[in-house]
């Protein structure tokens, strides 16, 4: 549309001035150079009036992993517009071509972090990552542990962390496959926070924390372990600030399991719902997915915003059985296919159609993953 306009280097300051109004912020001037560098990754259109941006909308190039698989994913961020443009259309315009451009980009997938869930499901993104934040008072975690090996603190060592991290994402659906610059200026950019590192008795390092200790608080921005051992020596380690903090607040996983291991589980925990994920390209994702057994399914399926996904598919590698199509919109799939939920959850609330038994092929066909979200954006 000839309002969409590209934007560039030289709208950033109008950029950022939108941002800053928008979600209420105020950066100083290194924040903002440091904010400029990064959205140098950014695609960012804005919807022009008179010359000026009225809306604008991010689209950051990513990856997530899906059972253990790597696929192209668009980051939507940075929705904004200004109040005297609101409620005429202009960011349906802007996520319309945001989705056919991450089309073309082969980014099959997209993410975003809802200001309010009901507005984006209009446009086919639907709720798929919860986090389970705890709120832990530190002489629960004060026991014997029984880890074997040793945590240390450590200085920002990005190779090392990439590789427990990266072993650590492909066992959930949905976390970010990050590069280097990622690292740097999302994930270590607060120079006041601690690194600290689970390492095995051989010396092999199996986990991390990166954490901060402010007003008897210590909150944890990431904790990360590949086995149980790493897990143990890092709850230990945090115990150990008994000195300094009252209690840890950490966000972890939605089936995570640390309440069997203490022995007094009675804490604040709370499910909180967090980002929203869409399938951009059925036809892309669906051959790139990894059905499991040899079954196979007709769907029938609706996407209103981009009508040109709507239509019947095959899931599945087999034959396909003489049964009822399942019915669903791309919403519900996004939900199923990630693993947000099971086919039986939605189907028991009516939003996926079928028989019974097309059902239970379904749940025979997807595999089981929790999805997980540990980034920002």
């Amino acid at each position: 549309m000839k309002n969409i306009k590209t934007l560039t280097e030289a709208d950033y300051n109008e950029i950022f001035s939108l941002s800053q109004f928008a979600f209420q912020y105020k950066l100083s001037e290194e924040e903002l150079q440091k904010k400029k560098e990064e959205v140098k990754r950014h695609t960012v259109w804005g919807w022009m009036e008179e010359d000026q941006i009225a809306a604008k909308v991010h689209l950051i190039p990513l990856s997530c992993y899906i059972h253990g698989r790597s696929f192209a994913m668009g980051g939507i961020s940075s929705v904004a517009t200004w109040p005297e443009y609101r409620r005429q259309g202009m960011v349906k315009h802007l996520l319309y071509h945001a989705l056919k451009q991450m089309k073309q980009n082969g980014q099959t997938l997209s993410f975003l972090h809802p200001f309010s869930f009901a507005f984006y499901r209009k446009y086919g993104w639907e709720h798929a990552f919860t986090q389970q934040r705890y709120s832990i008072p530190l002489e629960k975690l004060k026991k014997e542990w029984g880890g074997a090996g040793y945590v240390r603190r450590i200085q920002p060592d990005i190779p090392m962390l990439h590789r427990i991290y990266t072993e650590y994402a492909k066992t959930f659906n949905g976390i970010l496959e990050r590069d280097e610059k990622w690292w740097k200026q999302r994930v270590l950019k607060d120079e006041s926070q601690h690194i600290a590192v689970a390492f095995s008795a051989e010396g092999y390092p199996e986990g991390y924390l990166i954490y901060n200790v402010k007003e008897q608080v210590l909150t944890v921005k990431e904790v990360v372990y590949n086995n149980l051992n790493a897990r143990k020596l890092l709850v230990q380690f945090i115990g150990n600030h008994d000195s300094m903090a009252e209690k840890a607040n950490l966000v972890v996983p939605e089936d995570d399991n640390l309440p069997l291991l203490l022995d007094e589980p009675r804490f604040e925990q709370k499910l909180l719902p967090y980002f929203m994920a869409r399938i951009v390209d059925v036809k892309g994702f669906l051959e790139a997915y990894p059905f499991q057994g040899d079954g196979k399914l007709t769907l029938e399926l609706e996407d209103e915003f981009l009508p040109e996904n709507s239509g019947s598919y095959q899931l599945g590698h087999g034959d396909v059985a003489n049964i009822e199509a399942i019915q669903c919109s791309i919403q519900v799939l996004t939900g199923v296919l990630l693993g947000y939920k099971r086919p039986s959850d939605y189907y028991q609330v009516g939003l996926l159609k079928g028989d019974a038994q097309a059902i239970e092929q379904l749940e025979e066909l997807i595999p089981r993953r929790q999805t997980y979200l540990m980034d920002f954006f």
